[in-house]
């Protein structure tokens, strides 16, 4: 990839952090440090890999995106916006009675969501039954799954369902972030070796920087991995990836900002998507 479209990607995953800052600001809280540092990951998926149609949300064969940590919801949200499925408006309604943006992803509230999730441990199921399903048809699905839903059971029984039936259409990406509500992951419930686990169920396995755009490209660029087995990248991030006094804090998981935290945040990611729109003139 020409280094003006990388940085037009970094470009973009700015702009959809200030999405999410703009739901945050209508809301007055969110889930902010698993959706920072699962949007770099989302935004290679939805602008760069997916085949997909904004203006077509129902394309028969397309890409399937699944965000089975669904408390991440404004991830999704801030990149369906930005890709246009729809009016960037509708993120003022976050926090609100009735907005068709609720706290975990509803499929039947907005283009673009293939199911509801939040039920952790559920998305790689999904996920790999979705595959089952297009096998044949060209279509891809795709899964961010969080390290602390990896405690959950379900995870492991699909884990070994995809490698049985050879499901190499699917991939999941783990947003390996090391937090969750409760403090560090490796603390509440360590499921380490993660790359190992996965490796001995029979996925095909790689390790990357899940912040560097650079990395996820070139782990989407040689998917799948391993004919006939199913795709894991284990993407090491940092929770709250953007605001540099929030990240890899605990506190961020659920953020409501206080005196003029929201200022500074935005400030902060101003200030990146100006550096960067000057950087791809400079590249192009």
């Amino acid at each position: 990839m020409k280094e003006a479209e990388l940085l037009r990607l970094e470009l973009t995953a700015y702009r959809c952090r200030r999405n999410i800052l703009r739901m945050i600001e209508a809301g007055h809280h969110g889930h902010f440090g698993g959706s920072f540092s699962s949007i770099d990951i989302a935004t290679a998926l939805y602008f760069y890999k997916m085949n997909i149609d904004p203006a077509n949300p129902k394309m028969e064969h397309r890409d399937r995106f699944l965000l089975s940590a669904g408390h991440k919801c404004m991830t999704q949200y801030a990149v369906l916006a930005e890709r246009g499925y729809f009016d960037k408006a509708v993120l003022d309604t976050y926090g609100s009675l009735g907005t068709k943006l609720p706290g975990h992803p509803d499929m039947y509230k907005l283009p673009g969501v293939e199911a509801n999730t939040g039920a952790l441990g559920h998305g790689l199921s999904i996920a790999t039954g979705m595959a089952l399903g297009l096998r044949g048809t060209g279509a891809k699905v795709y899964a961010i799954m969080g390290d602390g839903e990896l405690a959950e059971g379900s995870n492991w029984e699909a884990a070994a369902a995809a490698a049985h039936h050879k499901v190499d259409n699917v991939t999941a990406f783990l947003d390996n972030n090391g937090l969750q509500i409760s403090g560090r992951v490796t603390d509440v419930m360590s499921m380490e070796p993660i790359a190992e686990k996965f490796r001995a169920f029979g996925w095909a396995v790689r390790e990357i920087d899940g912040n560097d755009m650079r990395q996820i490209v070139d782990a989407l660029d040689s998917l799948p991995f391993e004919a006939g087995k199913p795709s894991m990248v284990v993407a090491h991030t940092v929770k709250g990836k953007g605001v540099s006094f929030l990240e890899d804090t605990a506190a961020c998981h659920f953020w409501t900002p206080k005196g003029d935290e929201l200022e500074r945040a935005k400030a902060e990611i101003e200030a990146k998507i100006s550096a960067l729109e000057t950087a791809v003139k400079e590249a192009e």
